[in-house]
């Protein structure tokens, strides 16, 4: 028997890389490669992956606000997108405009589809991907990951996958020991200390993740270790080498770090966590093709095709149907 699949997005990841990526423009003349390459890239994924059901989950206002709090610069300085266009044809400010109307036309053809979407106000996605993929009811369930960030490395297990389309790489349990030699149980412990220049979150100097697989090798034992358990390490150790002197020396980054970091305990509110066991436990899928046919054709694009997404589609309604 086949296993249920869940395909769990990283909605705001999704969209950016075809805003970025599609030149699509409408019979309108419009900029509509976000909009028109969510879709595209669904149906490759859907083909591959054949879910069960699909959860996508997306940044909220404010999402990044209880991180800064804790550490001022996170996520600070990100290079501004650079678009793959040949000829600027928008100013800035229109263009600012276009992806938001882009990213809201996204959330309401997404509701016309039978997929879960889950947004949150100071709730990243991160955190509501993790809750998601960690949910009681899909326990037995093949959960797949679709995202470029690494942050979901730790996320990996045995019934866990992370695709990043980008790298053309497929991640689960094993290749991230063999590639790292550090379990995903203690990815986010080792990246605390390495650091991620994505998200402005500096390391300790002149550590990496090969070093710290070197020098501390139970990182790659399923047994989830602690910040603490580097720094007995460190203690023990501190007259052998640099860097075990570096990272007591600052070790409040790394407590930091890994607060930030660590998805293993989603950084929800009890409120916004029973409001997705609610959705979850009573999802009903319903696609309704005329509107979505419509609003295709009313924003210029209704010559894609996407005929074996709408087949994913009705295979959902389908199966949720047999299986009540």
């Amino acid at each position: 028997m086949t296993a249920n699949r869940l395909l769990i997005v990283d909605g705001l990841n999704l969209f950016i890389r075809q805003y970025v990526c599609d030149p699509s423009i409408s019979t309108q003349g419009e900029p509509v490669g976000g909009l028109k390459g969510v879709f595209k890239s669904l149906q490759k994924v859907c083909r591959e992956v054949k879910p069960t059901q699909i959860v996508i989950c997306w940044d909220g206002p404010g999402g990044s606000k209880k991180k800064k709090a804790l550490v001022s610069g996170y996520k600070d300085g990100r290079n501004p997108l650079r678009l793959n266009r040949n000829v600027k044809a928008l100013t800035e400010q229109q263009e600012m405009q276009n992806r938001v109307w882009q990213q809201l036309r996204t959330f309401e053809y997404l509701n016309l589809c039978p997929i879960t979407q889950f947004l949150f106000p100071e709730i990243e996605a991160d955190d509501l991907v993790s809750y998601a993929a960690r949910h009681k009811k899909y326990t037995d369930w093949v959960k797949i990951i679709l995202s470029n960030d690494k942050d979901f490395i730790q996320l990996c297990d045995d019934k866990t996958i992370l695709m990043r389309p980008t790298q053309k790489e497929i991640l689960n349990k094993n290749s991230v020991l063999k590639e790292h030699s550090i379990h995903p149980n203690n990815f986010a412990l080792a990246r605390s200390i390495a650091g991620d220049k994505s998200d402005n979150l500096d390391g300790i100097k002149g550590v990496g993740l090969v070093s710290l697989a070197n020098k501390f090798s139970f990182l790659a034992e399923e047994q989830r270790y602690t910040v603490d358990d580097i720094l007995e390490k460190c203690e023990a150790n501190k007259d052998d080498g640099k860097m075990y002197q570096n990272i007591l020396n600052e070790k409040q980054k790394v407590y930091l770090n890994y607060q930030i970091m660590q998805l293993y305990q989603p950084s929800m509110s009890l409120q916004a966590q029973n409001k997705v066991d609610y959705v979850l436990d009573n999802f009903i899928p319903e696609f309704n093709k005329t509107d979505f046919l419509k609003s295709s054709i009313l924003d210029g694009f209704a010559d894609l095709n996407l005929n074996e997404l709408f087949t994913t589609f009705n295979r959902i309604i389908s199966d949720e149907k047999t299986a009540t």
